[in-house]
């Protein structure tokens, strides 16, 4: 029959259980911070990107509004159609 622990090694056995989990705990917490800092990076770069096609199609549309503009005055000064 295997011996049996004494009160004092299982008290020992636990305490070194619980400092492990507690170790572990931190790294995992770490490691979750890590992940949520470089997914705001990423939010972040999305926005910006966004942003910038954004600016981009305003600006294509502007552009398309003021030619179209240019257009209909020339039309109408040679006497369009």
């Amino acid at each position: 029959m295997p011996e049996e622990k004494t009160t004092r090694e299982m008290v020992y056995e636990i305490s070194r259980d619980v400092k492990w989990i507690c170790t572990t705990l931190q790294r995992m917490e770490k490691t979750h911070e890590d992940f949520e800092a470089r997914l705001r990076g990423l939010e972040g770069w999305r926005q910006t990107k966004t942003g910038e096609e954004r600016r981009t199609c305003r600006i294509g549309a502007g552009a398309g509004g003021l030619v179209g503009g240019v257009v209909a005055v020339l039309v109408r000064v040679l006497g369009g159609w």
